[in-house]
Protein backbone atom coordinates (compact mmCIF):
# COMPACT_ATOMS: atom_id res chain seq x y z
CA UNK A 1 0.00 0.00 0.00
CA UNK A 2 1.47 3.14 -1.39
CA UNK A 3 2.30 6.14 1.44
CA UNK A 4 -0.19 9.01 0.05
CA UNK A 5 -0.50 12.82 1.26
CA UNK A 6 -2.86 15.69 0.82
CA UNK A 7 -2.48 18.96 -0.41
CA UNK A 8 -1.19 22.43 0.82
CA UNK A 9 -3.64 24.58 2.44
CA UNK A 10 -5.92 26.97 0.61
CA UNK A 11 -5.85 30.19 3.03
CA UNK A 12 -5.01 33.94 2.73
CA UNK A 13 -3.88 36.19 5.45
CA UNK A 14 -6.98 37.51 6.09
CA UNK A 15 -8.56 33.80 7.16
CA UNK A 16 -11.30 33.79 9.66
CA UNK A 17 -12.57 29.80 9.36
CA UNK A 18 -10.56 26.81 8.31
CA UNK A 19 -12.76 23.51 6.81
CA UNK A 20 -10.84 20.52 7.74
CA UNK A 21 -11.38 17.01 5.71
CA UNK A 22 -9.39 14.23 6.54
CA UNK A 23 -7.29 13.14 3.39
CA UNK A 24 -8.42 13.29 -0.18
CA UNK A 25 -10.40 10.54 -1.70
CA UNK A 26 -8.76 8.85 -4.68
CA UNK A 27 -10.60 11.44 -7.34
CA UNK A 28 -9.31 14.07 -5.73
CA UNK A 29 -5.91 12.79 -5.43
CA UNK A 30 -5.92 12.21 -9.15
CA UNK A 31 -6.92 15.62 -9.96
CA UNK A 32 -4.75 17.84 -7.76
CA UNK A 33 -7.81 19.04 -6.48
CA UNK A 34 -10.07 19.04 -2.82
CA UNK A 35 -13.24 17.53 -3.05
CA UNK A 36 -12.73 16.45 -7.20
CA UNK A 37 -15.55 13.72 -6.85
CA UNK A 38 -18.34 14.66 -8.57
CA UNK A 39 -20.71 12.77 -6.75
CA UNK A 40 -19.48 14.68 -3.20
CA UNK A 41 -21.86 17.71 -2.09
CA UNK A 42 -18.46 20.52 -1.25
CA UNK A 43 -18.85 22.20 -4.04
CA UNK A 44 -22.52 22.02 -4.37
CA UNK A 45 -22.85 23.82 -0.87
CA UNK A 46 -20.20 26.29 -1.37
CA UNK A 47 -21.76 27.34 -4.47
CA UNK A 48 -24.77 28.13 -2.77
CA UNK A 49 -23.40 29.34 0.34
CA UNK A 50 -20.43 31.63 -1.09
CA UNK A 51 -20.80 31.41 -4.88
CA UNK A 52 -18.35 29.27 -5.27
CA UNK A 53 -19.87 26.32 -6.86
CA UNK A 54 -18.61 23.45 -9.17
CA UNK A 55 -19.52 25.57 -12.25
CA UNK A 56 -16.60 27.47 -11.93
CA UNK A 57 -13.15 26.36 -12.69
CA UNK A 58 -11.23 25.22 -9.93
CA UNK A 59 -8.83 28.21 -9.37
CA UNK A 60 -11.86 30.41 -8.97
CA UNK A 61 -13.76 28.09 -6.63
CA UNK A 62 -10.86 28.35 -4.17
CA UNK A 63 -10.46 32.22 -4.71
CA UNK A 64 -13.75 33.08 -3.57
CA UNK A 65 -13.81 30.50 -1.07
CA UNK A 66 -10.35 32.18 0.47
CA UNK A 67 -11.33 35.25 -0.85
CA UNK A 68 -14.41 34.73 1.84
CA UNK A 69 -12.48 34.26 4.73
CA UNK A 70 -12.42 30.74 4.64
CA UNK A 71 -9.43 28.37 4.44
CA UNK A 72 -9.01 24.77 3.16
CA UNK A 73 -6.81 22.00 4.64
CA UNK A 74 -6.81 18.41 5.70
CA UNK A 75 -6.12 17.14 9.08
CA UNK A 76 -3.85 14.37 8.08
CA UNK A 77 -0.51 15.29 5.88
CA UNK A 78 -0.21 11.71 5.17
CA UNK A 79 -1.59 7.69 6.15
CA UNK A 80 -1.47 4.47 4.24
CA UNK A 81 -5.23 4.16 2.53
CA UNK A 82 -6.49 1.47 -0.06
CA UNK A 83 -9.34 3.38 -1.86
CA UNK A 84 -10.97 6.29 -0.30
CA UNK A 85 -12.67 5.84 2.26
CA UNK A 86 -11.36 7.18 5.72
CA UNK A 87 -11.94 3.70 7.75
CA UNK A 88 -9.65 1.99 5.50
CA UNK A 89 -7.41 4.40 6.72
CA UNK A 90 -4.28 2.54 8.23
CA UNK A 91 -3.74 4.10 11.89
CA UNK A 92 -0.12 3.60 12.65
CA UNK A 93 0.74 5.10 9.15
CA UNK A 94 -0.74 8.31 10.41
CA UNK A 95 1.38 11.86 9.98
CA UNK A 96 -1.09 15.10 10.78
CA UNK A 97 -0.27 18.36 9.16
CA UNK A 98 1.23 21.06 11.52
CA UNK A 99 -1.44 23.54 12.80
CA UNK A 100 1.10 24.26 15.44
CA UNK A 101 2.55 26.86 12.50
CA UNK A 102 -0.78 27.34 10.48
CA UNK A 103 -2.71 28.45 13.40
CA UNK A 104 0.49 30.63 14.54
CA UNK A 105 0.84 31.88 10.82
CA UNK A 106 -3.49 32.38 10.53
CA UNK A 107 -3.88 34.15 13.69
CA UNK A 108 -7.25 35.22 12.67
CA UNK A 109 -8.69 31.24 12.10
CA UNK A 110 -11.18 31.67 15.09
CA UNK A 111 -13.66 28.50 13.75
CA UNK A 112 -12.90 25.23 12.89
CA UNK A 113 -15.63 23.16 10.99
CA UNK A 114 -14.88 19.30 10.40
CA UNK A 115 -15.81 17.76 7.00
CA UNK A 116 -17.50 14.90 8.80
CA UNK A 117 -16.52 12.53 11.85
CA UNK A 118 -13.14 11.28 10.35
CA UNK A 119 -11.83 14.93 10.12
CA UNK A 120 -13.00 15.56 13.59
CA UNK A 121 -11.73 12.36 15.60
CA UNK A 122 -8.33 12.74 13.84
CA UNK A 123 -7.77 16.17 14.54
CA UNK A 124 -9.10 15.10 18.34
CA UNK A 125 -6.46 12.47 18.34
CA UNK A 126 -3.56 13.26 16.42
CA UNK A 127 -3.69 17.28 16.46
CA UNK A 128 -5.42 18.93 19.96
CA UNK A 129 -2.64 16.28 21.85
CA UNK A 130 0.62 18.18 20.53
CA UNK A 131 -1.26 21.87 20.23
CA UNK A 132 0.33 24.45 22.97
CA UNK A 133 -2.89 25.67 22.94
CA UNK A 134 -6.48 25.99 21.16
CA UNK A 135 -8.44 29.29 21.15
CA UNK A 136 -10.53 28.22 18.25
CA UNK A 137 -14.40 26.80 18.18
CA UNK A 138 -14.34 23.45 16.89
CA UNK A 139 -17.95 22.03 14.95
CA UNK A 140 -18.47 19.10 13.43
CA UNK A 141 -20.44 18.98 10.51
CA UNK A 142 -21.51 16.21 8.45
CA UNK A 143 -19.48 14.54 5.67
CA UNK A 144 -20.03 15.77 2.33
CA UNK A 145 -18.46 12.55 0.81
CA UNK A 146 -20.63 10.21 -1.21
CA UNK A 147 -20.18 7.57 0.99
CA UNK A 148 -22.79 9.89 3.11
CA UNK A 149 -25.64 8.85 0.92
CA UNK A 150 -28.20 9.38 3.38
CA UNK A 151 -27.36 13.33 3.32
CA UNK A 152 -29.36 14.99 0.39
CA UNK A 153 -27.90 18.00 -0.84
CA UNK A 154 -30.75 19.73 1.02
CA UNK A 155 -30.10 18.50 3.89
CA UNK A 156 -26.31 19.34 4.00
CA UNK A 157 -26.92 22.22 3.00
CA UNK A 158 -29.17 23.50 6.18
CA UNK A 159 -26.75 21.94 8.35
CA UNK A 160 -23.86 23.34 6.78
CA UNK A 161 -25.31 27.20 6.75
CA UNK A 162 -23.73 27.88 10.18
CA UNK A 163 -20.32 28.42 8.02
CA UNK A 164 -22.17 31.59 7.25
CA UNK A 165 -22.91 32.41 10.42
CA UNK A 166 -21.61 32.56 14.06
CA UNK A 167 -23.70 29.73 16.23
CA UNK A 168 -22.52 30.14 20.19
CA UNK A 169 -23.51 26.57 20.60
CA UNK A 170 -20.39 25.16 18.94
CA UNK A 171 -17.73 23.97 21.46
CA UNK A 172 -14.98 25.64 22.43
CA UNK A 173 -12.48 24.01 23.31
Amino acid sequence: MALIHSFPPAVTPDAHTLILGSMPGDASLRAGEYYANPRNHFWKILGVLIGAGPDLPYPERLSKLTGAGFALWDVLQSCERQGSLDSSIIPSSITPNDFTTFLTTYRGVQRIFFNGTAAETAFRRHVIPVLPSLSCSLCRLPSTSPANARFTLQRHLDAWQILCGDDPARQRV
